[in-house]
């Protein structure tokens, strides 16, 4: 595929951010209908804003995608108001960049509702349409370079993108073995970006914190292409062959002495 003119897309998280970028990526190559979930009502009012004079039918809706009973209520709405999307980027996430013993029980059950249920809960609702659907579809999650790596104080949140990138590549090839190779699952896993959201953080030896503008044309293009795994920048496939390859021991120390890697959520503030 080469655009997505004319198609439907819905983008989680679309408020802001990389989120934001993919809403005004999918406005410029002409999708029919941009679907914008967000909870953050302010800043969804105001991309809607920026975006409305562009011809695009924009359709905003608040959604709390860390409840399964708002996912589905508003995928009925999506349903009835446009049908269902053709694309789907599986993109809002948190994080708490602290040690274990200090999440909360809510900071844990939010954390894993939002980063890993909530894409399974999303695609879910859409993904019998796309199946049945002679066209080509895409579904798109946004897990992390921390889903290949263990990291201190990133415990729940590496837990939340391990089972975002289990569940997303598996799903990929059961879409395969069905028969429904036109729905393309693509899973990216992406260092730090400068969103914002990982504020403080540092990125390891070799592992600049990426450009937001860079990430969304890297995952855009392996979305269009169906590429079935992204990982940015290089290193982060350096960094999982390494871990696969040598002992713990040896590992750690490098991952610590060389790399940098466990350090580098020392001086993280978030947004």
């Amino acid at each position: 595929m080469k655009t997505i003119q004319g198609r439907k897309i819905l983008i989680t998280g679309a408020a802001m951010g990389m989120g934001r970028l993919y809403a005004e990526r999918a406005v410029r190559e002409g999708a029919a209908v941009v679907i914008l979930w967000d909870i953050n009502q302010e800043e969804l009012e105001r991309t809607v804003l920026a975006l409305k004079d562009s011809g695009v039918r924009l359709m905003p809706y608040l959604v709390d995608i860390g409840s399964l009973d708002a996912i589905v209520a508003a995928s009925a709405r999506v349903r009835a108001d446009v049908g269902d999307p053709d694309f789907i980027i599986n993109n809002a996430g948190i994080v708490r960049g602290k040690y274990f013993w200090e999440h909360s029980q809510a900071d844990t059950r939010l954390t894993m509702e939002i980063n890993a249920l909530a894409p399974m809960y999303i695609t879910r609702e859409f993904l019998p349409a796309m199946m049945a659907s002679r066209r080509e579809c895409r579904i798109v999650t946004i897990a992390s370079a921390a889903a290949t790596v263990s990291n201190p104080r990133m415990s729940v949140y590496c837990a939340s993108k391990w089972a975002a990138v289990g569940w997303s590549d598996s799903l990929r090839l059961e879409l395969v073995q069905a028969g429904h190779s036109h729905v393309k699952v693509t899973t990216v896993c992406p260092s730090y970006v400068s969103t914002g959201m990982f504020e403080g953080a540092r990125g390891p030896l070799m592992t600049p914190v990426m450009k937001p503008d860079y990430v969304v044309d890297r995952v855009w293009r392996a979305m269009l292409a169906g590429q079935p795994m992204l990982m940015l920048p290089w290193t982060v496939t350096l960094g999982k062959i390494a871990r696969g390859i040598l002992p713990l021991r040896v590992w750690d120390w490098v991952a610590d002495h060389v790399f940098g890697v466990y350090h580098t959520m020392d001086r993280f503030r978030g947004r």
